[in-house]
């Protein structure tokens, strides 16, 4: 299934993290596709505050990944774009950031190519006129129960 939004603004991305954390049920693993500007850390930073991070939320470029607990268990939101080779995530322990009780937020998931889980949800963001465009792709049973969850709240 692929559904398409508009996101108007900064306010509107944040508010489809926050209803991509109710979707996704705080767990599995999402990949965020999209060039440099697109929205994908103003999406995880909405998403983080719905599950209750109260501090700064910013890319973890350098640092590739970034753990926040949350109430609801771990949030680990990744960015390998700075990453050079994908053997890297192994020195990184990447396996295990994927557990049947955490959700994994994933930009730039092309250079983690081999190493890293199928999605269960992909997310791509693309300007369109004075906003972004959002359009997803389920890839596992609990990506399509997310999916379906986005459509229906998003209005789609």
């Amino acid at each position: 299934m692929q559904e398409t939004v508009f996101i108007a603004d900064e306010a509107a991305m944040e508010h489809i993290g926050a209803v991509l954390l109710e979707a996704m049920q705080q767990r599995g693993v999402v990949h965020l596709q999209g060039d440099l500007g697109m929205g994908k850390t103003t999406l995880s930073r909405g998403l983080l505050r719905a599950a209750g991070h109260q501090g700064a939320v910013k890319s973890p470029t350098y640092t590739l990944v970034e753990p926040y607990d949350v109430a609801q268990g771990t949030i680990y939101h990744f960015d390998l774009y700075r990453l050079l080779d994908p053997e890297e995530l192994e020195y990184l322990g990447i396996r295990d950031y994927f557990t049947d009780d955490s959700l994994a937020l994933i930009e730039w998931p092309d250079k983690g190519q081999g190493l890293l889980p199928e999605p269960d949800l992909e997310l791509f963001l693309t300007p369109q006129d004075e906003g972004r465009a959002l359009c997803w792709l389920a890839h596992s049973e609990h990506g399509a129960v997310a999916a379906e969850k986005l459509q229906l709240k998003l209005g789609c």
